[in-house]
Order: structure tokens, then sequence, then C-alpha cells
């Protein structure tokens, strides 16, 4: 059972200041001080897992042992099902060496074509603490995909997605509106439940 997190100091075990920032926003109600993995000078670690919560796992133990410090980690990225499931847990190398998000929409919208343009987005937490324990969240998000991007707000593939119900991209939505609806806040929901609750 994973313990509680109040009153600690928590790495987030991530060098995307983007995912820093969001993930720290969360955490800002709950008297956690958060790290990024960068600010310690942790190494980012090669994700060699198969699925989101392999590679998430692995990020947050890595970053656990070497600091000494509980660690959470996101693995996350956008599900295409017309490309098979792409690009999904390699979302973030479609970007390339760059991180060059505005190259990965495009790769997107020349593959899909006129397929459908349903997409979901999927959110892993790893949290585990240095003497091995460790717990997985999970939390999605079901949309569209529009061309051309639409807004600067958010991070990696946010332009381009609509969330069902929704007008605006992730891209053009507020910190706040995203926050409560995104697939980061839906896995950091059941965190929050495990971790902070009654």
């Amino acid at each position: 059972m994973p313990r509680r997190l109040t009153g600690v100091r928590l790495i987030i075990a991530s060098h995307n200041p983007g995912k820093i920032g969001e993930i720290a926003e969360l955490l800002a109600p709950y008297q956690v001080e958060t790290i990024g993995a960068g600010a310690l000078g942790l190494p980012e670690p090669e994700e060699t897992g198969s699925t989101f919560e392999e590679n998430a796992a692995l990020k947050a133990r890595l970053a656990a042992e070497a600091s000494g410090l509980p660690s959470l980690a996101d693995d996350s990225g956008l599900v295409v099902p017309a490309l098979g499931g792409a690009p999904g847990i390699y979302s973030a190398r479609w970007a390339g060496p760059n991180k060059d998000f505005r190259r990965a929409m495009e790769r997107v919208h020349s593959q899909l074509g006129n397929r459908d343009r349903s997409a979901h987005f999927v959110a892993v937490l790893a949290l585990a603490w240095p003497e091995g324990d460790a717990a997985l969240f999970r939390g999605e998000v079901y949309g569209q995909l529009t061309w051309p991007p639409r807004g600067e707000r958010g991070f990696g593939y946010d332009p381009i997605f609509i969330a069902d119900g929704h007008q605006q991209t992730f891209g053009e939505m507020q910190p706040s509106e995203k926050h409560r609806i995104s697939h980061r806040a839906r896995a950091f929901e059941k965190l929050v439940r495990t971790c902070f609750g009654d």
C-alpha cells in the first residue's frame, strides 16, 4: 500500500519543463515540496519498457534510488488507433533529439491522412520510494485530432488534441481548465485518493 505523501520532499523524475511544471501545480495544494530530476543532476534514463506503466516505474525507481527521496514519474503519450496506437510510448521520441513537437505533430498529421481522427492521451504516474515500494496510477482522456495546430499553451501534442465535449485544443485551454480534465489530472486524482485521502 502506498504511503502518505504530505510534508515530504518529492522528486519529479522528468527533464521536461512542461511536465515538471504541470505536476508541480497539481501537487501545490498538498504541502509537498517538489524538485525536478534535472535540478539534482540526475541522469535521464533510457525508456526501455514496452508500456507506459513499465517506463513510468523505471524512471521513478531510478530517481528514488539515486536521490534517496520518494520520486514521482510520468510516462504519457498520444495514442492514435488509426496509426496502430502510434506514437504511443514513443510520443517524445517522435519529436526527435531537439524535442521539436511541431515536427512530431506534422508526422502524425501526414501519416494519418484522411483516416479516423479519434485519439486519446494516456498518462501513468509511478510513485516510488527509495526502499523499492512503488505504485501506479493511470489516466486517459479521449477526443479528436485537429489540423492545423491551435494554441500556444501546454506542451507536446496539446495544440492538435480536442477532448470530447470541448471546442478548444489543450493548447488553447487555460491551464486550470486542462488540469480538470486531462489524462494527467485523472491519474493524479487516483494518486490523491491513495496518498492524501482520509
